[in-house]
């Protein structure tokens, strides 16, 4: 993997790291085994494809935000903050994903820390994530982050809360 000369941040989507961007999620769907038709979208016009994941907007019925964890050129994840949870039981404030060549190397950590920083920017002194039971890597992030368990979903997804001050959460 290519070392990287800057710190990786949270940022609005941006042009800048097209290519970076258009490559490691290609990766990572091809190593998920998953469908990267999607990616053609943004293959044609990357701008719009930016523009449209740019700022406040409505997504699952709820204000959500969308930002990419970046070093420079380079595209490492994306983290989806949704300003309050929505009406069914699938799904947290935060989301997050490392795309597959920038995995294991800490960086889904660091990015959740981020993301509890924006979720704070935005009044949410705690957040919800959820995790399959079977994504190892991403419960020891949440543990990291003193993730309090809380039951599963509806889709079995293992629920956990997060104080997003940095404080250890308390179940509703």
């Amino acid at each position: 993997m290519t070392p990287l000369a800057t710190s990786p941040r949270l940022a609005s989507p941006t042009a800048e790291v097209r290519d970076s961007y258009l490559a490691g999620e290609h990766a990572d769907m091809v190593h998920r085994g998953a469908d990267t038709a999607w990616l053609n979208d943004a293959r044609a016009d990357f701008r719009r494809f930016v523009d449209d994941r740019r700022g406040v907007r409505e997504r699952w019925g709820v204000p959500s935000e969308v930002f990419w964890f970046t070093a420079a050129q380079h595209y490492i994840g994306s983290l989806v903050l949704r300003h309050r949870l929505p009406d069914n039981d699938l799904g947290g404030h935060i989301g997050y994903h490392v795309v597959h060549p920038w995995q294991r190397q800490g960086h889904a950590t660091a990015m959740l820390r981020h993301g509890l920083t924006k979720a704070r920017q935005i009044g949410l002194d705690r957040v919800l994530l959820t995790v399959a039971a079977e994504n190892v890597l991403s419960l020891r992030v949440v543990a990291h982050h003193d993730g309090v368990p809380d039951g599963t979903n509806s889709d079995g997804q293992l629920r956990f809360w997060i104080d997003a001050r940095g404080e250890r959460a308390a179940n509703p």
